[in-house]
């Protein structure tokens, strides 16, 4: 939690430092996302299949994100698209973060 809070605060200075040379600072916060790595951990598919059952009983949307989803967040705020969006924390988690 402290190194999210200390990027967010980064994020926050950079945007007025930075804002001279036309570089926006955002930070993408990815909630659970269904990767591989569980499975490298030693845990057998049953306790992967309930660590990610309990953990999705949290999110409101009831379910991991995609790295495909995260993926398309990190390129919404590096594209035009977002060319008015500078100091913000994206979160991509479900709605984790926000209940």
């Amino acid at each position: 939690m402290c190194t999210k809070a200390a990027v967010r605060s980064f994020a926050r200075t950079w945007t007025i430092d930075l804002q001279q040379c036309g570089i926006r600072v955002n930070v993408l916060s990815p909630g659970y996302t269904d990767t591989p790595v569980l499975g490298k951990i030693g845990l057998t598919e049953e306790q992967i299949a309930a660590r990610k059952a309990t953990a999705a009983e949290r999110i409101p949307l009831g379910r991991f994100a995609r790295s495909e989803e995260i993926a398309k967040a990190a390129v919404f705020l590096a594209s035009e698209d977002s060319s008015y969006v500078a100091g913000i924390e994206l979160f991509v988690d479900g709605g984790f973060a926000q209940i």
